[in-house]
């Protein structure tokens, strides 16, 4: 049975989601939820012990070897990602109960379940993939799920942000369906181990040139780099708190591990990278987006919205990392994926809980949290200085190697934007803490004496307490992201 692993951490949740929509008994969904979670948690540990003691898996769907047929293809990196996605899923499903119930319709509860699991599905269907057009397929099914995700929101802005996302998604997957095609007709492959063998023979450059294109701005749209970012803040900030956490520590995250596998393993270093122009163009936007989110999310009065916007600028420390394209630059941005995605889930379930106990996400009216709700406030400070990379915080340690990149590669300017852009980080971090400690709580907001369930309360400050604790050992995030990146890099042709 364990062959079939690979198959079966996709199918558990969709079989699941499926479970939810017949059955439509909110306590009974959770705990389907729960269960699918943590048996996908199994399975992506199992896979990735295997990978790590005997290579890259390669599973052929229905019998059809590859390339004719779909192929699974789990190796280091995207075993990696698999265990982060599916802890993250089953971390904030364990959450998820009373939070929804506070935030949304209990007849929309199960459908938020439902859609919950097929997005995890989708997710990992596009980190196991090695088919182009399977790849596409996932990325619809997580999609689609999302779009219902944001719409499920109390607020009627929610339908807009899905709307907006709905829109913004079609678009990157219609130029992603094009610059896939385009590969088709040059190689005759759908399959991108065998698409990565046959590139090298090709001798007009431009038409791949082009589907690079296609590809790249079709996934940067779903990843929100800057400035194709429009359809993220909304999406944050209406969706249900669950939502926002699940979406912001794993969507735009397997988004950006999917546009790292055609950088490196199927157009390979040297064609992406043969054209100065393309490194330049994506340093360039990187910084823009590290900047202009950043000074942006400064002045936003909706403290999801600011942290929507710190995620667009999150999201740009990690293409650079794309962009400096040396060893310490990958690693940095292999680890950055992990650990924002840690302090992510730690920011949005705090919020989780603010919002249960106020019905509010006003910066203005969160005054004088840290008198009202002590351990929250302490939770939403610490994970919240990890932004900006303070040493002895999970975010210092993406930084590092990040700066080491650009030393290496002697760009001293990219250095100093780094710092600069981590002091802007200060700047919104530090307004925020500003108002939750040193302000007196705003007399016309209403405190619901419930206590707050104590599986929230409980797995907030595990998450909370993941931010410092990786950021002391890393072996587990950085140690783990060295042996993906050398698995790219070897494959790469750059060591």
């Amino acid at each position: 049975m364990t062959e079939h692993l690979p198959a079966i951490q996709v199918m558990i949740p969709i079989v699941g989601s499926l479970l939810i929509m017949l059955i439509r008994n909110n306590t009974l969904n959770w705990l389907i939820g729960v269960l699918s979670c943590l048996s996908v948690v199994f399975c992506s540990i199992t896979l990735y012990s295997k990978v790590a003691i005997s290579g890259a898996i390669s599973y052929a769907m229905g019998g059809w070897e590859p390339p004719v047929g779909i192929e699974y293809r789990i190796d280091e990196l995207n075993a990696l990602f698999i265990v982060m996605i599916s802890l993250a899923s089953c971390i904030i499903i364990l959450y998820a109960k009373n939070s929804l119930n506070n935030e949304i319709r209990a007849n929309k509860i199960s459908v938020f379940y439902s859609m919950y699991l097929l997005c995890l599905a989708g997710l990992i269907g596009i980190l196991s993939t090695g088919d182009a057009f399977n790849a596409f397929v996932f990325l619809e099914i997580s999609s689609l799920a999302t779009y219902i995700m944001i719409s499920i929101g109390q607020d009627k802005r929610a339908l807009v942000a899905a709307y907006q996302y709905l829109i913004m998604g079609t678009i990157g997957a219609t130029l992603y369906v094009i610059g896939v095609g385009l590969i088709f007709v040059i190689t005759g492959s759908l399959n991108l181990v065998d698409i990565a063998s046959r590139i090298n023979d090709i001798e007009l450059m431009r038409p791949l040139y082009a589907s690079l294109a296609f590809i790249t701005v079709g996934i940067a749209l779903k990843i929100a780099l800057f400035p194709l970012h429009a359809w993220l803040p909304n999406a944050y900030a209406y969706s249900p708190s669950v939502g926002t956490a699940f979406l912001a520590s794993t969507a735009t995250k397997v988004a950006i591990y999917l546009l790292l596998k055609y950088l490196y393993l199927v157009f390979g270093y040297n064609i992406i990278y043969s054209n100065p122009l393309f490194m330049i163009v994506i340093i360039a936007l990187s910084l823009a987006a590290m900047f202009g989110a950043s000074i942006i999310a400064i002045f936003q009065s909706n403290i999801k919205k600011l942290f929507a916007y710190s995620s667009v600028a999150q999201i740009g420390y990690i293409t650079l990392g794309l962009g400096i394209a040396n060893y310490n630059g990958l690693i940095g941005s292999t680890v950055h994926i992990i650990n924002h995605s840690i302090i992510k889930a730690a920011i949005f379930l705090a919020i989780g809980c603010v919002v249960y106990k106020t019905k509010e996400t006003s910066i203005k009216k969160l005054a004088g949290l840290g008198r009202t709700m002590p351990l929250i406030a302490t939770c939403l400070t610490i994970s919240s200085i990890s932004l900006i990379g303070v040493p002895g915080t999970v975010g210092f340690i993406s930084k590092w190697y990040l700066v080491l990149g650009a030393i290496e590669q002697g760009w001293w300017l990219v250095v100093i934007s780094l710092a600069i852009s981590s002091l802007l980080a200060l700047i919104y971090v530090g307004r925020v803490i500003e108002l939750i400690w040193f302000h007196e709580p705003e007399k016309n907001i209403i405190v619901i004496k419930e206590k707050l369930p104590k599986e929230m309360v409980i797995i907030t400050i595990i998450l909370t307490l993941a931010t410092i604790y990786f950021g002391i050992d890393i072996r587990l995030t950085a140690d783990l992201a060295k042996v993906a990146v050398e698995n790219v890099l070897l494959a790469g042709d750059i060591l």
